[in-house]
């Protein structure tokens, strides 16, 4: 089943912004806006699913800002309002002296259809634990989680809401929890302590929370959990990798402990004598990593995923939605394809544009991805070798037997890195996709920022809108950006001056 918006109430939250701003917002497409963001000395910026565009020319005043709070109320000890009866979030940022020189007005929808992917594993009273990026969807989905449970399962479901997020700001919950019953928290210390009043007071089957990232949060939600009471949650963190490693928050996954073994042990498991192991049983029955905003990665099993993790292995997650594609389904256009090496072209469709799947070996992939992402390589990295197409590894590690085991029966070429820092893998991954020096993220961001803006002129104007000439890789982003309005996009002029010319009418 394909997501669609139940209802977002944006007219509600232009209702709070300066007039300018609400022109410029109503000609963006709506189910692209996520965030209006709004700082002091410049200018207002659109952020959408797949890029961020200024909204005028104007810079944002003292005024503006001073006339928003006031529409919208007091903030509370985290910053934060709402907008009563939306799921609308709007949050400040403050100088030394308390004074608002900035604001983030997050846009809340009710969304059907999100978790369809991983109903069977929600309706089989399982606890659940979801992991991704800000702004991904993990809160969007724990309300349409809430609303499943409560109305088609039956359950007593109450949602702790932290900062109104999940079911929206005011007294009355918002319609998308159907009929979850909510707690709000008075402040954000106190999150802990209301998760575990939940369970004592009002005896719910099912507890969701979102953003759980204290140590005293980690313990209630253990509590929760010993008491035989399903938990839904989101966490801190992008990869379940990520979570193990964090001191904090690795008692959700069963925390992780340092063991001496024998030397008889050490040389049957081909390790150090000193290693690391799963200390107990998870908290969350399951972990969803959400890759993107159509595809997971899930793992059915923590446990057996965290000791995977911690001796090496590969974990057994697999790829749900986006209609089933397999993991190696590419990412949204948004993301543009350097030119890649001999190295890797093997591993490309004849169009240069299959996605490329790297294992990381011994080094973060948090890291990989930040790379990935910067770069803007049309890649992602995988958490089984047999799902690559190369592998990344540090040298120092390159001649470990399980690595050569794993090369030997993929076929998978293996690439080494020095350290695992972020500049080693940057001048690896450059080096690799033969990134043009000229392609930094600065000229790639003004070209997508250009290429957004002249499409939504188009689709205003019904003009065709000439870009400014670029190398053949951006225009091939550009490209992609008109694709994505429906729009006709066509070649103008000669090397080096060559440029796009968007059209009114859709690409076929």
């Amino acid at each position: 089943m394909t997501a669609s918006t139940e209802t977002d109430d944006l007219e509600e939250l232009l209702r709070i912004l300066p007039q300018p701003l609400q022109s410029a917002v109503t000609l963006l497409p709506d189910a692209a806006l996520l965030e209006i963001v709004l700082d002091l000395g410049r200018r207002p910026q659109a952020r959408l699913t797949y890029a961020a565009i200024d909204l005028v020319d104007e810079p944002v005043t003292r005024l503006d800002l001073e006339r928003i709070s006031h529409a919208v109320g007091p903030f509370t000890a985290d910053n934060r309002a709402g907008i009563e009866g939306t799921l609308h979030r709007v949050a400040a940022i403050r100088n030394r002296t308390g004074t608002v020189v900035g604001l983030t007005l997050r846009v809340g929808r009710a969304v059907f259809g999100t978790i369809d992917a991983i109903h069977d594993l929600i309706a089989d009273g399982r606890s659940l634990l979801l992991l991704g990026p800000p702004g991904i969807g993990k809160t969007t989905r724990l309300r349409e989680i809430a609303r499943v449970l409560a109305d088609q399962c039956g359950r007593r479901v109450m949602v702790v809401d932290t900062s109104n997020e999940i079911a929206g700001d005011g007294d009355l919950p918002h319609p998308g929890i159907g009929n979850s019953r909510r707690m709000q928290v008075p402040h954000p210390d106190r999150q802990h302590r209301v998760m575990i009043e939940a369970v004592e007071n009002h005896m719910p089957e099912v507890i969701i929370v979102d953003e759980i990232g204290t140590t005293a949060e980690a313990a209630a939600a253990r509590t929760i959990a010993e008491r035989g009471v399903q938990l839904i949650g989101t966490a801190h963190g992008t990869t379940l990798e990520n979570l193990v490693l964090n001191p904090t928050l690795a008692d959700l996954v069963g925390g992780v402990q340092t063991v001496t073994l024998s030397d008889e042990e050490a040389r049957a498991r081909g390790t150090q004598k000193t290693v690391s192991e799963r200390r107990g049983p998870p908290t969350f029955d399951a972990v969803v990593e959400i890759v993107d905003r159509e595809r997971l990665l899930v793992h059915r099993d923590t446990g057996r995923a965290v000791d995977a993790i911690l001796r090496g292995l590969p974990t057994d997650g697999h790829c749900r939605g986006a209609d089933a594609l397999p993991s190696d389904a590419p990412r949204p256009a948004r993301q543009a394809h350097p030119l890649a090496s001999p190295l890797l072209m093997a591993a490309l469709e004849p169009d240069g544009e299959r996605l490329v799947r790297i294992y990381p070996y011994a080094i973060s992939r948090d890291l990989v991805e930040k790379v990935i992402r910067d770069l803007r390589l049309n890649a992602r990295t995988v958490s089984r070798a047999e799902q690559a197409d190369l592998a990344l590894a540090l040298r120092a590690r390159a001649a470990d037997p399980r690595l050569r085991r794993l090369l030997d029966a993929t076929s998978i070429t293996l690439h080494q890195v020095k350290r695992n820092s972020t500049a080693q893998i940057r001048h690896v991954l450059r080096d690799l996709f033969n990134v043009l020096p000229g392609l930094e993220e600065e000229a790639v961001d003004e070209a997508a920022r250009e290429a957004e803006l002249a499409a939504q002129r188009v689709l205003a104007q019904g003009i065709a809108v000439e870009l400014a000439p670029r190398p053949a890789p951006i225009r091939k982003m550009q490209h992609r950006i008109a694709m994505r309005y429906r729009l006709h996009a066509e070649s103008s002029g000669n090397e080096p001056e060559r440029g796009l010319v968007l059209h009114p009418g859709a690409e076929d």
